[in-house]
């Protein structure tokens, strides 16, 4: 048994000093506080509020939507994302940062706005998002800047002719976007529809088109920007719902919220908001 004492002494001391040298390894290993988004720029943190986050980096990210026409539809040729929601957003970026170009567009769906929101991946959303009591237990809403009704897309001479026909006539297939309001109004308003569900508007309306539905329901406001891609189709039956549009912020963030809310009041008291709302739809928004 003596003779391997001094093995075995040997053994615990180079277990010890192989210890301490990993220790001394993992210290340090240089990794990301994680205040920071993809890119370099400032991310909101606990300690860091949105508003002092769009100073620091100088840049105001927002979540808007790419696919939906007349409010945020991104042109292939050119990579440029245009629409409504897309000049509020450079609107705000003008008053909080002096220029308009200081705003960086990322592509959001229903689905993935909130989620990206709550990370910090954005700012804020201004993305056809309608005001409700559920979202408002994840995110909070600045003041109503634009107001829309839920109605019916079809192809032109289409015996459905307003929500009243879904309604009677069992096993319509009616098509909606994913984490919509408008998937959920409709299985509502139309218990016996079957409701099919898509990941944005231009495959819903690709759907549609290929006939694997009768109808498209969404906010009548994106409806009419599919009825600029394709005349031959129409919107039918009025609205029958309300859908508030409000600039989703990140949850308790009283100060953001209020900036927000006071540079929708300065474009709407100086004439702005209008010139924007009359470029996109076509007319003057109501008093």
């Amino acid at each position: 048994m003596k003779v391997w004492k001094p093995f075995k002494i040997g053994m615990i001391l180079l277990t010890f000093i192989l210890v301490l040298g990993a220790c001394g390894k993992t210290k340090d290993n240089g990794g990301s506080t994680g205040g920071s988004t993809p890119g370099g720029s400032a991310a909101p943190t606990t300690d860091t509020k949105t508003l002092d986050a769009i100073k620091q980096r100088g840049k105001f990210v927002v979540g808007v939507k790419f696919d939906t026409n007349l409010f945020g539809l991104k042109d292939p040729g050119t990579g440029q994302v245009n629409g409504f929601d897309i000049d509020i957003a450079k609107a705000i970026a003008k008053k909080l940062l002096g220029d308009e170009t200081k705003v960086e567009l990322k592509e959001v769906t229903s689905k993935t706005r909130i989620p990206m929101l709550q990370k910090g991946d954005i700012d804020a959303i201004i993305a056809t998002m309608t005001i409700s009591e559920e979202r408002k237990k994840e995110v909070d809403f600045t003041d109503v800047y634009f107001k829309a009704g839920q109605s019916l897309l079809v192809k032109k001479g289409s015996d459905i002719k307003s929500i009243d026909d879904v309604v009677k006539k069992k096993g319509v297939k009616v098509l909606a976007v994913k984490g919509s309001t408008s998937a959920k109004n409709i299985r509502a308003k139309a218990p016996d529809a079957q409701v099919l569900e898509f990941e944005n508007y231009q495959e819903a309306f690709t759907a549609l088109k290929s006939g694997k539905g009768e109808a498209l329901t969404t906010d009548n406001a994106i409806l009419y920007g599919m009825t600029k891609q394709d005349p031959g189709y129409e919107v039918v039956g009025g609205t029958f719902t309300d859908e508030p549009y409000g600039i989703a912020v990140r949850k308790g963030d009283a100060e953001f919220t209020k900036a927000v809310n006071d540079v929708l009041k300065e474009l709407k008291d100086s004439g702005e908001y209008a010139k924007i709302y009359e470029k996109w739809i076509g007319e003057k928004p109501a008093e």
